[in-house]
Order: C-alpha cells, then sequence, then structure tokens
C-alpha cells in the first residue's frame, strides 16, 4: 500500500494531466456530436495542451522564460539561415 501511494505522489501531474486529456477527449466527442464544433475546438486545444504538459514532464523538461527565450532564439536564427538560402526569385506568400 505505501508503494503505491508512494508512486501517485510522484506520479501526481503526470496522473492529473492524463486524467484532464481523458476528460478533454470524451467531451470534445459529445460536444461534436452536439454540433458544438466552437467548444469541441476549444476542448481539442485543451487536450493538446495537456499532452505536452504530459510529455514535458515524463521527459523531465523544465519550462522556464530562460528556455523558452533560448528557442525562440535559436528558431529566429534557423529561419533567418533557411530564408537566406532560399532562391531568389520563390514567391513569397
Amino acid at each position: 500500500m505505501a508503494t503505491l501511494t508512494a508512486s501517485f505522489l510522484v506520479m501526481r501531474w503526470e496522473l492529473l494531466s492524463a486524467i484532464l486529456m481523458f476528460f478533454a477527449s470524451t467531451l470534445k466527442t459529445k460536444l461534436r456530436q452536439d454540433s458544438r464544433h466552437v467548444m469541441a475546438f476549444m476542448c481539442g486545444g485543451i487536450g493538446l495542451g495537456m499532452t505536452c504538459w504530459f510529455v514535458t514532464g515524463l521527459m523531465g523538461i523544465t519550462l522556464s522564460m530562460e528556455n523558452v527565450h533560448n528557442f525562440v532564439e535559436i528558431s529566429k536564427h534557423a529561419f533567418i539561415d533557411v530564408m537566406s538560402q532560399a532562391p531568389a526569385d520563390w514567391p513569397m506568400p
């Protein structure tokens, strides 16, 4: 019994996100059947957010402003590098 209690305490955020993913998926299905597409889209977004939270928790990734800033800077440099290598006559949307 102590092992189960300890595992629930350690996995509390992962279990919470898994339960929220399940509820969001179930609610999204019910809302689509009732033709409430905007609410279904919102529940899908919540489910996607919980999925990302679940995966980052399992991988041990901590989301901090420094990490987000580093990601944005690396993405910006990669975008500029790719765009600088594009042909000059490439049509821009």
